[in-house]
């Protein structure tokens, strides 16, 4: 990576039934091995079962998740004369969205559950919902970030 410029970000393309970024971000978050039209059928599908379930747009409580599985602060590790410090950073609004995915995607693998389609619509419900593995993870930053408050003034 260059130290001269910033790498430009790419624009995010919307996906073709929902005419969503979000959903096109999430896919990309879900695809294994380049396998993206079944990574698109798996959200398609969860989308379906939510809005079987609950009643209501799915695109709506698909956003809810996010946003409530958005953390606000995070710890970065700051090495200062010998010493490894926890410093807490405020997170950019993209990094913010890219962490949200990440474990919404990470705690949907991890559940239980025939299908991924299945796993991953309890996981946006529990989300939107604010319960769930998501929230507990970003309760535990934001806690790690409080812990650490101490050590604000080592921010970079």
């Amino acid at each position: 990576m260059s130290r001269r410029t910033v790498a430009q970000k790419r624009p995010i393309q919307a996906d073709p039934v929902y005419n969503s970024r979000l959903i096109n971000m999430m896919v990309c978050r879900l695809m294994r091995a380049g396998k993206k039209s079944i990574a698109y059928s798996i959200i398609y599908d969860a989308l379906k079962l939510i809005q079987e379930r609950t009643g209501s747009d799915p695109l709506e409580v698909f956003e809810r998740a996010v946003k409530n599985a958005t953390p606000l602060v995070e710890v970065k590790a700051r090495r200062v004369g010998g010493a490894t410090y926890q410093v807490p950073m405020e997170v950019r609004s993209d990094r913010g969205t890219a962490l949200a995915l990440r474990w919404l995607t990470q705690y949907s693998r991890q559940r239980s559950g025939k299908t991924m389609a299945s796993k991953l619509a309890n996981e946006l419900m529990d989300a939107a919902n604010e319960t769930g593995s998501t929230i507990r993870k970003r309760e535990e930053t934001h806690r790690m970030a409080e812990a650490n408050k101490a050590f604000a003034h080592y921010r970079y």
